[in-house]
């Protein structure tokens, strides 16, 4: 007898596939490299994992994404721990990550390295958009722990350098969990509350890239960047950089040598204010005595002691120039003379009448000078002016 066929429809098939992958395998790792990698709003982001030979279908959705650290790419090479699961409504076998971690760098370096990009490419660590920091703040903010050397140690120096600055801490966490959002609020807080603050220290001492993470989170470098008041970065020790460092206004090595950049010493200023009071004093006094010998050597002069000189000096040079005027009159019409005699001989030498005085005669005919027997004819008109006179006379 024939034994009854089991039919399935697909969704059952899907739906027992789904069943079998999910009891079969229990978390595991497996290595392989990112292709097709998309993150989408909702905070989930869906991505291929493959290698030479084949690939899977992969998600991290958005409540584990927050464990890593990095930023998922294409051609990213990773390790993923997840569990085996299936669409069911394509029937897609999927790999659902649950944590992971870069195969050739750390996940913190590796993270540190993709932000620093993202930001740079922004713009945020460009030198014009850096503020200058006030000669002489009047308050200085302080964004550290509220306990340990570091605060301690800023408040010393500053007290130091400038007895009497107003100090203002805003005590945060600075490390582990929700240390990037109390750093972030606290910038921003002094920005909203404390707008009058002059510039502001943000930091803490030294540790391991994993104690100073919360100065390489995005919030914190966004919070500084759009900051109004200047920002001192001063995380850890020398040899440490963070990404709170690129994007400040400017990086002090440590919480303490921050603080000295932050303001002058008082003591040295005071010293400068008296040494430029007293060559200021010295050069006002110099000008008076300059301008008090000027007075006593003017008050000195004989016009000063009796000033109908300078009028009688006046009077004798007008006399003695109004004494010399009749006889430069007289050389200057002489002068006159002698050229006007001579210009007239130049032009009497020139003159027609004087070439009509030496025998010559200029015809005239109809209003023309003639000077060819050729512009008459037989009767016309013709006057001959001679020296004294003239002729009328007729062509014939």
């Amino acid at each position: 007898m024939e034994t009854a066929r089991r039919v399935l429809t697909i969704s059952e098939l899907n739906s027992e596939v789904h069943d079998l992958l999910e009891s079969s395998f229990s978390e595991l790792w497996v290595e392989g490299e990112i292709s097709n990698c998309k993150a989408y709003p909702s905070g989930h982001t869906y991505l291929s994992l493959k290698d030479e030979k084949a690939q899977v279908r992969a998600v991290l959705f958005k409540g584990s994404s927050f464990g890593v650290k990095f930023k998922f790419a294409d051609g990213l090479k990773i390790l993923a721990r997840g569990r085996v699961t299936s669409y069911e409504a394509r029937g897609e076998l999927q790999f659902v990550i649950s944590a992971a971690e870069p195969r050739s760098v750390g996940a913190l370096q590796l993270a540190l390295e993709q932000l620093k990009a993202k930001l740079k490419a922004e713009g945020l660590f460009d030198q014009e958009r850096k503020k200058p920091l006030p000669p002489y703040p009047k308050s200085v903010g302080v964004v550290t722990s509220g306990q340990g050397a570091a605060v301690r140690d800023v408040i010393h120096v500053l007290s130091r350098r400038w007895p009497g600055l107003d100090i203002r801490v805003w005590p945060v966490k600075v490390q582990g969990p929700g240390a990037a959002a109390d750093i972030a609020g606290a910038i921003a807080g002094f920005n909203e509350l404390a707008p009058d603050t002059d510039v502001l220290l943000v930091g803490r001492g030294g540790g391991s890239i994993e104690d100073l993470w919360a100065f390489n989170e995005e919030p914190v470098a966004r919070a500084i960047a759009a900051s109004s008041i200047p920002v001192i970065s001063c995380v850890g020790h020398e040899t440490d950089t963070t990404i709170a460092d690129f994007v400040a206004d400017l990086r002090a090595p440590t919480p303490s040598a921050a603080a000295e950049m932050a303001v002058m010493e008082k003591s040295a200023v005071m010293d400068r204010i008296v040494e430029l009071a007293d060559a200021a004093e010295q050069a006002v006094r110099g000008e008076l005595d300059g301008l008090a010998k000027r007075l006593a050597y003017a008050a000195a002069h004989p016009f000063l002691l009796d000033p109908r000189r300078m009028w009688e000096q006046r009077v004798m040079r007008v006399g003695d120039l109004a004494g010399r005027l009749p006889e430069a009159l007289k050389r200057r019409l002489q002068t006159l003379s002698l050229r006007l005699g001579a210009a007239a001989g130049r032009l009497d030498a020139i003159s027609p009448l004087a070439v009509l005085a030496r025998g010559y005669a200029i015809a005239t005919s109809k209003g023309r000078v003639l000077t060819s027997a050729k512009q008459v004819k037989t009767g016309d008109a013709v006057t001959v002016r001679l020296s004294e006179g003239e002729i009328n006379c007729e062509v014939s």
